[in-house]
């Protein structure tokens, strides 16, 4: 019987380059406060975020991604034509199919890469580091590019309070490669989905989807209220992003502190061997929260790049890290540790040795 031939596989993995795209348009306290009735200091005290970035209107998820790429790749030293794989997550780009990753591999020069786009909201670049470390140490994949990429000012209602003042626009990418030496830690990731609703979209899309009736287009699906026949408020809106703040906080401070505890066991490391700590950058308080649950040593640097970019789901932690290189070079090939946590709910962690 014949035998089926297998890759040869890589030891080992690490992040081999990063880059970063800050879009250019800031947005201040003040600025969020003529939307809702609440305060500088008041936001400031319950999340830390002092401003966030938003991209214009004419710049995409997808140029916000290249350009996060591009300096991944340099940072690599690699070209786009190296590139086996593309995964990119995000949960804000607007359109279902064809994938982001596919558009921005033809961009790169990566073409005939394999390209896919994944939907882990704020876990979903360490669910691509995750994806990356095992393709390139199955011998799948030679040099995986992964980015987080969010242009959440487009799924968001400035009017609202649960989440819309927390949220920025951004983009982080890295370069996965093989290494002579461990440089990522096994992942620790999964799901659940019992509180799917905690951080939530207010419809479905296939609620503003409109058909044609005696000669005019109308709603296919019936917006009313079934109490008092009236039209929801949002029914004719496009979907936009809720949450719970309360379950949310609760969920991330303990559970996601365990998670990440366990992420640590399962590097062999102890918190006295960590450089750096980089967790998802959702709210200063869980940021502070979770190090302590962790009894991090003062001797770890901790990323919070929250105070000037706000929460950049699946972006913030590669964008966090970007920043944290930038203002501590010295902390270039030493291990921090990362995890990230949103809706889902979906959770991943690992510890990885910096680029």
């Amino acid at each position: 019987m014949a035998t089926i031939k297998q890759n040869t596989p890589n030891a080992h993995t690490r992040i081999l380059g990063i880059g970063a795209y800050r879009p250019s348009e800031i947005v201040t306290n003040d600025d969020v406060c003529q939307w809702i009735e609440s305060s500088d200091e008041w936001i400031v005290k319950r999340t830390g975020i002092h401003t966030r970035h938003r991209a214009p209107a004419d710049v995409t998820v997808l140029e916000m991604a290249e350009h996060s790429a591009r300096e991944a790749l340099e940072s690599a030293g690699l070209t786009g034509e190296q590139l086996d794989t593309i995964i990119v997550s995000t949960v804000s780009f607007p359109y279902l199919t064809p994938s982001l990753a596919a558009q921005l591999a033809d961009r790169l020069g990566a073409t005939p890469a394999a390209a896919y786009d994944i939907s882990a909201a704020c876990a979903g670049y360490c669910y691509g580091i995750a994806q990356a470390d095992a393709l390139v140490r199955s011998g799948d994949s030679t040099n995986v590019l992964v980015i987080g990429v969010e242009k959440l000012s487009d799924v968001i209602d400035n009017t609202e309070r649960s989440i819309s003042f927390l949220l920025g626009d951004g983009a982080g990418a890295v370069v996965i490669g093989p290494s002579d030496v461990p440089g990522i830690g096994p992942s620790v990731w999964g799901s659940d989905g019992s509180k799917w609703d905690a951080i939530r979209m207010t419809h479905p899309l296939t609620d503003i989807r409109t058909v044609e009736k005696g000669g005019e287009r109308t709603f296919a699906k019936d917006l009313a209220d079934p109490e008092t026949g009236e039209m929801r408020p949002d029914a004719t809106m496009w979907p936009t992003l809720r949450q719970d703040g309360p379950t949310v906080f609760r969920w991330a401070s303990w559970e996601g502190a365990r998670v990440a505890k366990e992420a640590l066991e399962a590097s062999g490391l102890e918190p006295e061997d960590l450089a750096a700590f980089v967790p998802h950058q959702a709210n200063m308080r869980i940021i502070d929260q979770m190090a302590k649950v962790l009894k991090l040593p003062d001797s770890v640097i901790i990323a919070r790049d929250i105070a000037e970019a706000g929460n950049t789901s699946a972006a913030s932690i590669p964008l966090a890290t970007h920043r944290l290189l930038a203002e501590h070079p010295e902390l270039s090939g030493k291990p921090s540790l990362q995890i990230g946590f949103g809706a889902g709910l979906v959770y991943g962690a690992q510890v990885v040795l910096l680029p």
